[in-house]
């Protein structure tokens, strides 16, 4: 309530935890400024209100992953075509890892992330898609049978890992490359331990490998180690049996 008239102003305001005295008391209560529909929606922009939706982004993620069963996180490109070669060995290593007890997560858009969705749920395994917040929209495949649409890039890749005991990388661009070598970060710096990281496509990932090994490790930017942390094949098996034989399955 507000101050009766007549009545001199308090000396003391509590307002929750917080105490405020003399000139820094507000007039009205929390309740009333929150039930009041005057004023600008500026609030709705500034980061105490961001960190708000981050935090509900978490909470959303968490309850709907927490009770997956092991999961291996596919990457590719949303740009690979349905009638491609890379298409069919998405849906293989879908099929694949489900039939080796794993549920598959992918970023849920179309091509490559189809693809490994598509063969998980042709197994009857769970299919499962992080989407992502973006100026063009591509929406979650019909393959999906777990779905969660993120605005964060930084939360969606938090899930992947979380949420995963691997990686498959299938051909990709920007995003599948940012995605690998978070992974990759991580695993050399031991956030994440027993980590399997496989890229498939030995044709594709063979100048970013000589690369990282001619001009990095050369360089003296990397350790020869550090080649280490993925494998590269051509061949469904052999993903498979790496990632299920580096998670102890």
């Amino acid at each position: 309530m507000g101050v009766p008239e007549g009545e001199t102003k308090p000396e003391e305001q509590r307002l929750g935890p917080v105490l405020r005295r003399r000139d820094q008391i507000q007039p009205g209560t929390t309740d009333q400024r929150l039930l009041d529909t005057e004023g600008d929606s500026e609030w709705v922009h500034t980061d105490p209100w961001r960190v708000m939706r981050i935090q509900s982004e978490f909470v959303e993620g968490f309850g709907a992953l927490a009770e997956l069963p092991s999961a291996i996180s596919v990457f590719g490109s949303a740009r690979t075509r349905p009638d491609s070669p890379e298409y069919e060995a998405g849906v293989r290593i879908g099929r694949a890892l489900v039939e080796a007890g794993f549920a598959v997560i992918t970023g849920g858009g179309p091509g490559a992330m189809e693809a490994a969705n598509k063969g998980a749920r042709e197994a009857r395994g769970v299919s499962v898609g992080l989407g992502i917040e973006l100026p063009f929209e591509q929406g979650l495949n019909p393959h999906v049978d777990i779905g969660v649409n993120f605005r964060y890039f930084f939360v969606r890749k938090t899930m992947f890992v979380k949420y995963a005991q691997g990686f498959v990388v299938l051909p990709g661009g920007l995003g599948t490359l940012d995605e690998l070598f978070e992974a990759l970060t991580l695993v050399q710096t031991r956030k994440v331990t027993r980590f399997p990281i496989v890229l498939f496509g030995t044709e594709y990932w063979k100048g970013l490998v000589d690369w990282l090994r001619d001009s990095v490790v050369a360089g003296g930017k990397a350790s020869e180690h550090d080649l280490l942390l993925f494998h590269v094949t051509d061949d469904v098996e052999e993903a498979v049996a790496l990632v299920t034989k580096e998670v102890g399955r």
